[in-house]
Parts: structure tokens; sequence; C-alpha cells
């Protein structure tokens, strides 16, 4: 009997550390794991623009910003500054609308800034700066309104771009679209100004009198020589635009679409 018990012992010793140790390793890959993933998304103390994503048509960063937000990062915390369309959105809360309504939750303030839009006009709206617990994955990011009611959001925060400072810079921008006939010279002269990046579009033709970009008209900017246009862009992504041309019988706008390479910018 005492043979058996010891038998059974040495068993039981063998199944423990068989799935101890494999429990280990597995543990161990899982911290290397997440320690790599936090390394490869670890992005160094600065000033960056980036997407800022919701769940809603109604919870969204002024249209005058393109989606976008300014990220700034401090040893490893990351806040984003957005602005909104309007004063009707009164705090946020990092987190959901139930523990915003806690005894002692600490609710986002609201800044008051003045946002100038393409036209020439300006209204004064609000900001908030967000904790940003990690990139490219959706978080919670409660609001509450004119109504004085709570509402869960999911927001992510992705793509963030080294702010550039104010200056006059070039860039490669490449044109797809219309007939064919036309081009546009590259790389384009940019100018940054606040975050925002503006383009001077130059045509091979001196028939294009304008252009329109989210349907706002930019007007040709020169009176000799080829068509000139300045246009606020977005970098690497793909902007649809339309020209008028007045080269064939009756003026026509053609459609087309640029896309400016920030890999490419440059001091000039």
């Amino acid at each position: 009997m005492k043979k058996y018990s010891i038998i059974i012992l040495l068993i039981l010793s063998l199944v423990f550390c068989f799935f101890g140790c494999g429990k280990g390793e597995n543990t161990a890959t899982t911290a290397e794991t997440q320690t790599t993933a936090a390394t490869e998304t670890a992005l160094e103390d600065g000033v960056y623009s980036a997407d800022f994503k919701t769940d809603s048509s109604m919870f969204h960063v002024n249209e005058a910003y393109g989606g976008k937000g300014s990220l700034s990062v401090k040893g490893g915390q990351m806040n984003i500054h957005i602005v909104m369309p309007s004063q009707n959105v009164l705090n946020l809360f990092a987190g959901t609308a139930e523990d915003a309504q806690k005894e002692g939750a600490s609710l986002i303030q609201p800044t008051t800034e003045t946002v100038t839009y393409d036209d020439g006009t300006s209204e004064k709206v609000y900001a908030f700066d967000v904790p940003v617990p990690y990139l490219d994955k959706e978080f919670d990011c409660a609001l509450i309104g004119k109504k004085g009611v709570w509402y869960d959001h999911k927001v992510s925060v992705s793509n963030p771009v080294k702010t550039v400072a104010d200056g006059t810079y070039t860039m490669k921008v490449t044109m797809t679209g219309g007939t064919g006939r036309a081009s546009i010279q590259s790389p384009a002269t940019i100018t940054v100004k606040s975050g925002k990046y503006y383009a001077d579009i130059v045509w091979s033709s001196t028939h294009y009198e304008y252009m329109t970009v989210n349907d706002v008209k930019y007007e040709k900017t020169n009176k000799e020589g080829n068509s000139t246009m300045t246009i606020p862009i977005v970098p690497d992504k793909d902007m649809p635009v339309s020209a008028l041309t007045t080269a064939m019988s009756q003026p026509h706008l053609i459609d087309y679409v640029l896309h400016f390479d920030s890999a490419s910018l440059q001091a000039k």
C-alpha cells in the first residue's frame, strides 16, 4: 500500500510540473508580446496630428480640422486636443456615462477657441483635452450636452504624424482623373500655418479658373502664366477635387484626385 502511495504521489508531481511549467511559459510569452507591442506603438515625446474618430455623426471634430486633433505625448502619457463644431457639448468624461455621474468623477472641462473657416467666417466653439490610453483601438468617452443627459460613446485615435513647424516647404503630389491631358507641378509649394497645410497648385495650362475642395471654391491667384490656386490639403490621403477649365468649347468642371506624400516634405 505504501508503495502504491509513493507511485501516486510521483504521478501527481509530474502532472503538476507539466501543467505548471506550461502555464509559466505561456505567461512569459504573453508578457513578451505585450511588451513588444507597447514598444512598437510607443511615441516619442512631442506633438502630433492624429485622426480622432467616434461612433456618432453628432460627436465629431470641427470640419475646419479635417477630423484631426493635436496629440501631445510626454513621458508615455498621451492627450489629444479636439476642437468641436459648436458649444453644444458641455463636458466630456474619460470613461462610461455611468461612471461620469458618480460622486467625485473628474469631468473634462472645455476651453473656448475661435475657429476661422476657409470661407473667411469665424465662430467661438468649445475644445477639449482627452486622455488617450492607447492608439488604434476604441475606448470609452462619454459626453453631456445642453439637455443635461450623459451619453456613451466609443472613440479612437490613430495615424499620428509629427507636427511640422509653421513655414514654407515643398511636397510631392500626384494627380489622377480627368482626361490625362493636364498635369500639376510636383513637388508643390506647401505653407504650414497653425498645423494646417496649404498647397499652391500650379497647372500645366492657363485655362483653369478655379478649384473646389469640399464644395468650397478657390479662385486663380495669378493673372499671367499657368493657372495657380492655393488650396487646403491633408497629406497622405486621397483628396477629391474639381477644377474648372475653359480650354474646351464650353467651361467644364473636371474631377481629379490629389495625393500629397508627407514623407517627401522638405523645407523650402
